[in-house]
């Protein structure tokens, strides 16, 4: 099984919010960046793209990226649709891993029920240029957190993050941990326990008082 796909497999099992339980200082993509698109799970290398106003640079990247690469697009914040239906359609083609634009998308009849994952920022009828090369696998800024070619995307219906290839394994590796934890938990509830029950709140909060250091952590069950 390729590497990616592997990662992409154990991702599944897992969430955005346990990623960022896992590691707090995880790169997160502003929420105003939203999915567009009927599927928001999402995993994949970006393929950065760097334009102003003109969609030339994402229509080379979409054509240059490698299948399962995903899209990601500094446009400067700018409500000017940098990609739409037909985009899209081509990125499907190619088997790419999704969309990610810091600007504007349109042609939301298509995009709303599509299968490849698209965020953006703005949804706007009105499209940039193309007569601007743009910069393609470079470092940029998107949803306000620095993306490097080749950090890995993940996505699903809470948002967006970015990890380092080197630290993906270990974080979902803990986040698979925090997601038998919460398992754990939610069954104690099932049954009946308080979240005081399923949790050493009240030696917390008493600990807290006190000045000392202290962590809200689940009671041991018998």
């Amino acid at each position: 099984m390729p590497v990616h796909d592997e990662l992409a497999r154990q991702f599944s099992a897992v969430d955005t919010t346990a990623l960022c339980d896992a590691d707090k200082t995880t790169r997160v993509l502003h929420s105003a960046i939203r999915a567009r698109s009927a599927r928001t799970r999402m995993f994949g290398p970006a393929f950065t793209v760097r334009c102003r106003d003109d969609f030339l640079g994402v229509l080379r990247a979409v054509e240059a990226a490698e299948p399962g690469d995903v899209i990601v697009v500094d446009g400067g914040e700018r409500e000017i649709a940098l990609g739409g239906e037909l985009f899209a359609r081509g990125a499907l083609a190619r088997s790419l891993g999704g969309l990610v634009v810091d600007a504007g998308y349109r042609d939301m009849a298509y995009v709303s029920g599509c299968e490849l994952p698209v965020y953006s920022r703005f949804v706007t009828p009105l499209s940039g240029t193309s007569a601007k090369l743009g910069e393609l696998q470079i470092p940029v800024t998107c949803g306000g957190v620095t993306v490097n070619p080749g950090d890995l995307v993940l996505a699903d219906g809470e948002g967006l993050v970015v990890v380092a290839p080197d630290r993906i394994r270990d974080l979902l590796t803990a986040a698979h941990a925090i997601k038998k934890t919460e398992t754990a938990i939610i069954d104690r509830l099932d049954t009946g326990a308080t979240l005081s029950d399923a949790f050493a709140l009240a030696e917390h909060v008493e600990a807290l008082k006190r000045g000392e250091p202290s962590a809200l952590r689940p009671r041991t069950v018998p």
